[in-house]
């Protein structure tokens, strides 16, 4: 009985990861480029009262062991790294990934990091940067008596402008994008940023639409991958489970209640 005590308490606590995993991935249903984190769960070391194979006569043995389990731990919050739905804007500088990759840019600290995020703008230099002011790598800089309602991006990220009026567009850069051999396995940084770790591998990059890389969408942007509808569904699974093994230690402290008076 004090077994399944402590047993069911990992399970309230499996099961309240994942809530916050759930809530995370509603909370962020409507940010640019996220994509939904799933908690995964692996069961705990076991106690052998019995193994199996262990000879029961002379000539035969026990077919079957006998383990205790003593519960539930979290294994991983594992990304799903889907296609988010694309969202026309018609903003100028909004530019969405459809298929595989990332943007890459630089924060203030000199380090690299990487997003699906493309909603960017155009700082005070004519450079082309985040929302939060990170510069976009490969630098692409507007020159000067550029039209911004004239910037237009190519699906393989070319990036042209009319200047001065001048009805020729002129190239002011190329997007390039970037991909890992396990994306999953990127640090999530806030501000819709990944960071490259060992597990992530390092960065492959390439020209969008060549090489596997996906595609850029001009005045488009990448939603977030959640479905509203199956995390309310997986949110009534994890709340029922907690229930239960609420319920189970409830249980288990009226029958260590009733041992306790069998001599009353």
């Amino acid at each position: 009985m004090v077994r399944s005590l402590w047993t069911a308490a990992t399970g309230m606590n499996g099961q309240q990861a994942s809530i916050d995993a759930i809530s995370n991935n509603l909370s962020n249903v409507n940010t640019t480029g996220y994509k939904q984190t799933r908690a995964e769960f692996e069961d705990l070391v076991y106690q052998n009262v019995k193994l199996a194979g262990t000879p029961a006569t002379e000539d035969t043995v026990t077919p079957v062991g006998i383990q205790m389990g003593s519960g539930v731990k979290v294994g991983a919050t594992q990304r799903i790294m889907t296609q988010g739905s694309l969202q026309s804007t018609g903003v100028d500088t909004d530019v969405a990934i459809m298929g595989d990759g990332f943007f890459k840019v630089q924060q203030f600290d000199g380090s690299w990091a990487y997003t699906r995020d493309g909603s960017f703008k155009v700082d005070m230099t004519g450079q082309l940067v985040t929302a939060n002011g990170l510069r976009v790598v490969p630098e692409i800089i507007m020159p000067e008596g550029f039209q911004l309602e004239t910037l237009s991006i190519s699906d393989d990220g070319l990036v042209h402008v009319k200047v001065n009026g001048n009805n020729e567009p002129v190239e002011v850069g190329q997007l390039e994008l970037y991909r890992f051999p396990n994306a999953v396995g990127l640090e999530n940084a806030g501000d819709n940023l990944y960071k490259v770790t060992q597990a992530s591998g390092e960065a492959i990059a390439g020209r969008p639409g060549f090489d596997g890389m996906g595609v850029t969408k001009h005045k488009f942007l990448e939603m977030s991958n959640v479905s509203v509808v199956n995390e309310m569904v997986q949110m009534i699974v994890a709340q029922r489970a907690y229930e239960f093994n609420s319920k189970a230690i409830q249980t288990s402290d009226t029958m260590l209640s009733t041992a306790v008076n069998l001599k009353r």
